[in-house]
């Protein structure tokens, strides 16, 4: 592999709010998506991390895409942010590569690779083709790289990184009593680390949707029924983004068989967790909550960005969960859908095997094997890479309190620092007062836009792009069909609960349908106590899919404007199998 060259320092540009956080778009590969990064990192990048990844974390897309050797280093070394940037302060993953990678992948095709990651179709701007995009010996390296990936090297590879990060973790200073100069070396430690290790996952990930090709394909060809797959890869168990939903559930029951806690969480979540330290019989409940936190501490909304709140730093997220399993039924426990599940899958497997002999069964097996070992892996991965950032978080905010306690500022100033400006900042954070207060106004301005989906050049003026205040609702009449991508099987009838942020799920509960716009794992949890999940975007590979299969529930991704066009209250059916949302009465 060539020596990967410096990657373009983060430059504040002013496009008309301010100095903030821009990239440079590739010209060789034009087209970029919020599609699956707008999922994971829906939020306004902060200075410090943008700038901090880009001087420390390396370029792990570039080093996924040639240790695949489907693209070359002459391909990934453009003076600019080829795979993935911030533009507009806002994360993009380039939609061109992807499409490029498809067009050199035998057997794929654009519109496959969309829907698997993408889950827009119509909304992107059409591949355009370019000189150089078939090439032979890409596509011959690519092939030899899926042989490999088929014996499972980058599944063995996560296997060394969960245990370097186990590791490492045993090996940190105790935050608290830490100096300043440790905190920021566990940091600056860990971001080569986390940036390597991103790349692998990124690995895992194209393993995961290969796998999912492969076997609908297999299916399809073979079985008659594609989206036989979808169901085939349903309640395979041991995946992580859904494990904090079972101990929820658990944090739900217990609420449920106490007088007293149920009284704490009846009074509502304003000073919840004040009441439940004060409740004697909210004893136990605290401890296994503390446990919770514990091994779960790490996910919340907008897990990926050191800067933001998680389930650890802010305990309302998880209580408003536990909130909302607590009056699920015992139909809705996890176990339950689990096995319920189990013996759906097990009869659509027994089938497909009774109908394929010799070598057809022999391929069947493996893609599958492929399949579910992949998809697995993906969901760990990410909580791996969720953890080693929360270890960065904690540290990075107690920094960020002792700087602010001596320079008179909040604790979160140290955020709208660039890393290269960290050495001033610390000897003097005062002097950064007027600095920080400009940069936090600019993304409090860009908070209140919604960036473009995709863009193909370059980013479109930020005068041009919709404040969210003024998003219309344009509620769609009783009888209306909205279609999407078809995410898990099966039929659901709800009252749609439209939700915008998974911390004020408000009433949702049992035999309700959750519309959402995005759903990361912080939001995975309200998926227990529903019937079906619609989300306006993601493809089959989001994790609103994986964790919908993991539960058995009715689910349709890429509904595009449901949360804007589905009226909350009313009653709709869900078709996970059709991917369509049909709404059956009014509010």
């Amino acid at each position: 592999m060539s020596s990967p060259p410096e990657r373009p320092p983060v430059e504040l540009v002013d496009f008309g709010l301010g100095p903030y956080v821009d990239g440079r778009p590739s010209r060789r590969f034009p087209v970029y998506t919020r599609g699956n990064s707008g999922e994971v990192y829906p939020e306004v990048v902060f200075p410090f991390s943008a700038s901090m990844t880009a001087a420390l974390g390396g370029d792990p897309a570039r080093d996924a895409m040639l240790a695949t050797g489907i693209m070359t280093a002459a391909e990934c070394d453009e003076d600019a942010d080829v795979h993935m940037g911030v533009f507009g302060g806002y994360t993009y993953l380039n939609l061109s590569v992807s499409r490029v990678v498809a067009v050199r992948s035998p057997g794929a095709t654009i519109a496959e690779t969309d829907a698997t990651f993408l889950g827009a179709e119509g909304i992107a701007p059409p591949h355009v083709a370019q000189r150089g995009d078939r090439s032979l010996p890409a596509t011959l390296r690519g092939m030899r790289y899926g042989i490999a990936m088929f014996g499972g090297r980058p599944l063995s590879r996560l296997d060394e990184d969960r245990t370097e990060v186990e590791a490492w973790r045993r090996s940190l200073p105790d935050v608290a009593t830490a100096s300043d100069d440790e905190l920021v070396a566990l940091v600056e430690d860990a971001i080569p680390m986390l940036g390597r290790m991103f790349g692998n996952h990124l690995l895992v990930t194209g393993g995961a949707g290969a796998g999912l090709s492969l076997l609908r394909r297999v299916c399809e060809k073979r079985l008659g029924d594609a989206d036989l797959a979808l169901r085939l890869l349903g309640g395979l168990g041991d995946v992580s983004s859904a494990l904090p939903s079972w101990d929820l559930w658990e944090l739900g029951r217990s609420v449920a068989a106490s007088t007293e806690v149920t009284a704490c969480f009846d009074a509502g979540l304003d000073g919840l967790e004040e009441r439940l330290h004060a409740e004697p019989a909210a004893g136990d409940f605290l401890e296994a909550f503390g446990s919770f936190l514990s091994l779960h501490g790490a996910r919340g909304p907008n897990e990926w960005e050191v800067a933001c709140e998680v389930w650890d730093t802010d305990h309302r997220f998880p209580l408003a969960l536990v909130d909302r399993m607590r009056f699920a039924g015992p139909d809705h426990a996890p176990a339950a859908r689990a096995e319920r599940l189990a013996v759906v899958r097990d009869g659509a497997l027994a089938d497909a095997r009774g109908r394929l002999r010799g070598p057809r069964r022999r391929w069947f097996e493996r893609c599958l094997a492929f399949a579910e070992a992949y998809s697995r892996a993906r969901e760990s991965g990410k909580t791996l890479l969720v953890e080693l950032i929360h270890e960065c978080r904690l540290a990075l905010r107690e920094l960020g309190r002792r700087l602010a306690e001596q320079g008179g500022g909040s604790p979160d100033d140290l955020w709208y620092v660039l890393y290269p400006e960290l050495d001033d900042y610390r000897r003097d954070p005062a002097s950064f007062a007027e600095v920080v207060a400009g940069r936090r106004q600019t993304r409090d301005a860009l908070s209140d836009l919604v960036p473009p989906f995709t863009f193909d050049g370059r980013v479109p003026p930020v005068s041009t792009w919709e404040r969210r205040a003024d998003a219309e609702l344009a509620p769609v009449a009783v009888g209306a069909v909205l279609r999407g991508i078809a995410g898990c099987a099966g039929v659901a009838r709800g009252r749609a609960r439209v939700v915008l942020d998974p911390s004020q799920p408000g009433d949702l509960g049992p035999g309700d349908v959750l519309i959402a716009p995005i759903t990361d794992p912080s939001w995975t949890p309200l998926f227990v106590p529903v019937e079906a999940v619609v989300v306006d975007v993601g493809g089959q590979m989001s994790h609103a899919v994986i964790v919908s299969r993991e539960f058995g529930l009715p689910c349709v991704v890429s509904v595009t404007g449901a949360t804007t066009s589905i009226p909350d209250g009313a009653l709709v059916e869900v078709d996970g199998t059709a991917g369509t949302v049909t709404v059956l009465a009014e509010a």
